[in-house]
């Protein structure tokens, strides 16, 4: 008898609905999961949404959407064998995560949940994997003082990452609900930028310093953010701006380079690390690890365990949890009010 899954999608005019149909078989290489709980990426997921919803074309056929669950291993394909059937396991990816009850996903896209992580925490995988890729790309050094732009669910994360490398962290936001969970969850000064001076705060939190390194973690027009960056960092007695700025959000910046920009390191940070996206390493096939030692799995494996030593805090950052079936309510509550929501986990029913 076929297996019959549920799922989340997404039509052309920014309406979302939960369809059926039946599961696939898993191919080689692959894993049919069980999905236990999926969490949903506001940015990336719904961040075009709520133009399309203002400017709505054909709705055409709804297409299937998420990029990160976890549940239990109950099916294996080929070259899988040694996988255990009961197996618990986080999973990442577009089109082998998504939210749905359940999933079939590369063997490398997927991680073993270590004992006491929760299936809500486990689904953190994909964007706590893409704000530990920022982190590593910005090199923070213990002492040093970084500024995180944007306080969703990476920039909460990345800025948790940044103080255990022994950073002091700043976050800047405008959305209170943000402020509020950075500071329960560490930073060390969360900034509201909208009744805040960014220079004044940055001058007395650095000392006087000035600011080593940032991490933009949104997507969209950013030049005037980017520029109030710079405008904190530190300079070198000839006026020249100095430190490393990652970008991890899908940020537009229109800049003046060279002289205009000093001398700033500015780093793209693409996704959860290498791998993701070579089906070969997806589906099995590995790099040397003496040369590619942090590949997307293992930081993966590195985000679980922080999150079962209890150092990377991902339970204060969920807002919501609902069943897989409520999927509509819940995103239309993150896509309208922001202020109220952040981290929606999508629970389905078996």
């Amino acid at each position: 008898m076929a297996l019959i899954r549920k799922y989340a999608a997404l039509d052309g005019a920014g309406q979302i609905v939960v369809c059926e149909e039946e599961c696939p078989e898993p191919k080689p290489g692959q894993l049919l999961v069980k999905v236990r709980a999926s969490l949903v990426s506001p940015g990336t997921e719904l961040g075009g949404v709520k133009q399309r919803r203002e400017n709505p074309g054909e709705p055409g056929t709804p297409r299937m959407f998420g990029y990160q669950n976890a549940g239990e291993v109950i099916g294996l394909g080929e070259g899988c064998e040694e996988i255990a059937r009961g197996t618990r396991v986080a999973c990442m990816g577009g089109g082998y995560a998504p939210h749905a009850s359940y999933g079939c996903c590369p063997r490398n896209l997927c991680t073993l949940i270590p004992e006491g992580v929760s299936y809500e925490q486990a689904a953190f995988n994909h964007l706590a994997a893409t704000s530990l890729q920022a982190v590593r790309r910005a090199q923070p050094e213990l002492g040093e003082y970084f500024v995180v732009l944007g306080l969703g669910l990476v920039g909460q994360m990345a800025a948790q990452l940044l103080r255990l490398s022994g950073a002091r962290v700043m976050g800047w936001d405008r959305i209170p609900l943000r402020l509020d969970i950075a500071a329960k969850t560490g930073t060390h000064r969360p900034v509201n930028v909208a009744e805040e001076d960014v220079k004044t705060v940055a001058k007395e939190f650095t000392r006087g310093w000035g600011v080593d390194g940032g991490i933009i973690a949104f997507g969209g027009e950013a030049s005037e953010a980017f520029k109030a960056l710079v405008g904190v960092m530190k300079v070198s007695p000839d006026g020249h701006e100095m430190g490393r700025i990652s970008i991890v959000g899908g940020a537009q910046v229109t800049a003046t380079w060279a002289a205009g920009l000093g001398n700033l390191d500015i780093r793209s940070s693409a996704r959860t690390g290498p791998g993701y996206h070579d089906e070969d390493w997806e589906h099995g096939k590995d790099y040397p690890p003496v040369f590619m030692q942090w590949n997307t799995k293992r930081n993966l494996e590195e985000c679980l365990r922080l999150i079962q030593e209890g150092r990377l805090d991902v339970c204060s950052l969920i807002t919501d949890e609902v069943p897989l079936e409520e999927a509509p309510a819940a995103c239309d509550k993150l896509i309208e009010h922001p202020d109220q929501a952040m981290g929606v986990i999508l629970k389905p029913t078996h």
